[in-house]
């Protein structure tokens, strides 16, 4: 059997964790630069008024007037109380696949639990107890029955606190009967649609459908979903997460630039990001992509975007040799009298570090700055993002990143923004015994 644990309205519940007096109210959090509404809790869901994904400056009049509490994205506490669940979920079993930030994959295989209805009970419990954040669980014997079976842990949660088990086959029968085939994980708009037009549309019409017909209209994937949602399991387990084979990052600037030299230190942050995460995998990136472009929704500011691919001499992972390479990759595509919006910076031809080759016409390194770099990421990693970073990377850092006026502290990471307890002096007497 399968577990499939995942947060409810993750992001709003990260922020109320530790928001005791928003329980019970409407919140959401915003996209970068506080662009448009990406997250809600249920209760900011329930008003009509606020749509998602809708430009926050449209709706601020709604948001004030239904009393919505707002938040920018703060990636790094989402993160950390992520990785928080995660490791209250491998107390449970060892096999954990971490699906996406806010959901996991938990395999009972080979276990032993008198009720498996208990089990998921007693997963919620802990979750909440040791994080404060409130999870769905949906069991069975496949990943997209478990995908299912936590579908129905929500959206039944009055009926059964949000645990959902699907052991019998009573209960797919009836699950696959009662879920809508664009509500199957795995099948999309345009294989929904192509469904539908043909008479099919629940979960339990789709497996009635000939093999031959599914694999020659969706490929061996839809045969795959057509298996497991009969009860076969058919999409293998992973518990460790594959190298990447690309590795980008590019954010809009909190307002627009025209300076190259602040366009460069923004980029080399970005290659600060994106190495470090390359150096985590053991991996090295042969190819450096680096882009620049105005604001494509302005009518008033001149249009104009370009971006260069640059074939590095020998496969790298060395932060200051990146950012040497990107900063003139920035001078040929830069172009002087526009307001720029975004760099963004992606790294591909990725290969693990011991398959990289010298460079016959290419000379070594005078020395190897591979243990300073592993040294910036240690501290980094104990002491916080960008304790120690390249002096490339400057110090006007405030005056170009993401606008994010109403992001809450970084309660898990941060000392100086640690949560701060207040307590009253009981001044009353008591009297002794």
């Amino acid at each position: 059997m399968i577990a499939l644990v995942d947060c409810n309205s993750f992001y709003a519940s990260c922020e109320q964790v530790f928001r005791p007096d928003l329980w019970g109210t409407p919140v959401v959090v915003l996209s970068n630069n506080d662009g448009c509404v990406i997250a809600a809790n249920k209760e900011a869901k329930a008003l009509s008024e606020i749509p998602m994904f809708e430009p926050v400056f449209k709706i601020k009049k709604q948001l004030t007037d239904n009393n919505v509490t707002f938040f920018s994205s703060n990636y790094t506490l989402y993160g950390e109380m992520s990785q928080r669940v995660m490791n209250v979920l491998k107390t449970f079993s060892p096999q954990v696949e971490i699906y996406s930030i806010d959901e996991a994959f938990v395999d009972f295989a080979g276990m032993k639990y008198s009720s498996l209805e208990d089990y998921g009970h007693c997963i919620r419990k802990t979750v909440y107890r040791s994080t404060g954040l409130p999870v769905g669980v949906g069991v069975a014997p496949t990943k997209v029955l478990a995908k299912l079976a936590n579908k129905i842990s929500k959206k039944f949660a009055h009926i059964n606190n949000n645990v959902c088990v699907i052991d019998t086959e009573e209960k797919r029968i009836k699950a696959l009967k009662w879920a809508k085939i664009n509500d199957v994980w795995g099948i999309g708009g345009k294989h929904a649609k192509r469904l539908q037009n043909i008479g099919v549309f629940t979960a339990y019409e789709f497996t009635q459908l000939p093999e031959e017909w599914v694999r020659k209209n969706m490929t061996v994937v839809g045969v795959r979903i057509w298996n497991e949602l009969r009860g076969t399991s058919c999409i293998e387990f992973k518990t460790l997460p594959k190298p990447r084979k690309g590795i980008a990052t590019a954010k809009s600037f909190g307002k627009k630039l025209e300076d190259l030299g602040m366009i460069m230190e923004a980029c080399s942050y970005y290659i600060s990001e994106v190495t470090e995460i390359l150096r985590a995998q053991k991996s090295c990136a042969t190819y450096l992509q680096v882009f620049l472009h105005t604001n494509y929704f302005s009518d008033r500011d001149k249009q104009y975007s370009k971006s260069i691919t640059i074939t590095l001499a020998m496969p790298t992972c060395d932060t200051f040799v990146l950012i040497y390479e990107a900063k003139k990759a920035l001078e040929l595509i830069y172009k002087p009298g526009y307001r720029y919006k975004k760099v963004g910076v992606c790294l591909s031809g990725i290969i693990p570090q011991e398959y990289v080759q010298g460079n016959l016409f290419h000379a070594p390194p005078k020395w190897n700055k591979n243990e300073l770099l592993k040294t910036f990421d240690a501290i980094n990693k104990k002491y916080g993002k960008s304790t120690v970073f390249s002096a490339l990377v400057g110090t006007r850092v405030k005056e170009w990143e993401l606008i994010k006026e109403d992001r809450s502290p970084r309660y898990t990471t941060q000392w100086k923004e640690l949560l701060k307890v207040k307590a009253k002096k009981n001044l009353q007497k008591t009297e002794g015994f």
